[in-house]
């Protein structure tokens, strides 16, 4: 189910409310806004807030037992692919990395951002459509660069979709499952040179090792063949 907004301060902000409230939020159900005016990303960035683009948000529930929640970062990154894929009609200029990126012939499409509130994860989607903002740091994309940009209604509807086809996958599966898509999915090859920009600063450089199992952290292999798990930062 799509509840559709005209205009909000934050998709995400909105159904965290309703659940710190009481009022709580079916899973299933996205709330869907035409424009926001207070949207985040990851790491607290603003979100790009462009006319024609997806903007919206779901709720996990999640319970003991399961796969970690933060990992449903890329099921929300498998089913952006999938319903991206759909709108394009072939799946060959879209790639993922990690560790929730969407990238179009090498430029990011969209962002993810998810919040734990209440024993639920409200899991918030930005993808871009239409338009896509121009960053100083990094190449961006949008859908309509390639192709005829689909109608935000029926981009929400194919999302919802793929989202659920890509958590039950996730719940059924687990974890190892849902990083097998994303790794066949992705840039990374084993051996392959990454850097690493810590969100403390630093920044390191190795070669790609995997991803745990456990919780999808990167695995990087230093120089001196030390490994080093990386749980949050950028990657080029």
């Amino acid at each position: 189910m799509i509840e559709l907004v005209t205009q909000t301060g934050s998709t995400n902000a909105d159904l965290a409310a309703k659940l710190r409230s009481g009022e709580g939020w079916a899973e299933g159900t996205w709330l869907v806004a035409r424009r926001q005016t207070a949207g985040r990303g990851r790491q607290g960035r603003e979100w790009f807030d462009g006319a024609g683009n997806f903007m919206g948000s779901t709720v996990v529930s999640v319970g003991e037992g399961g796969p970690p929640p933060a990992s449903l970062s890329f099921v929300a990154a498998l089913a952006v692919r999938d319903a991206a894929a759909a709108a394009l009609g072939s799946p060959t200029a879209l790639a993922l990395k990690w560790p929730n990126d969407v990238l179009l012939d090498g430029g990011k499409l969209s962002g993810i951002l998810l919040e734990m509130v209440r024993g639920n994860i409200v899991v918030g989607i930005g993808v871009n459509l239409a338009r896509a903002p121009e960053l100083p740091d990094r190449k961006t994309a949008a859908l309509a660069e390639v192709g005829t940009a689909p109608q935000l209604e029926d981009f929400a509807a194919s999302l919802a979709t793929a989202f659920d086809k890509r958590l039950e996958a996730w719940r059924t599966y687990g974890l190892g499952a849902t990083l097998h898509a994303f790794l066949a999915g992705s840039i990374h090859a084993a051996g392959s040179p990454i850097t690493v920009h810590d969100t403390d600063g630093s920044v390191l450089t190795g070669t790609f090792a995997g991803l745990e199992e456990s919780d999808g952290a990167l695995r990087l292999r230093l120089a001196d063949g030390r490994e080093r798990v990386i749980r949050a930062g950028d990657i080029s």
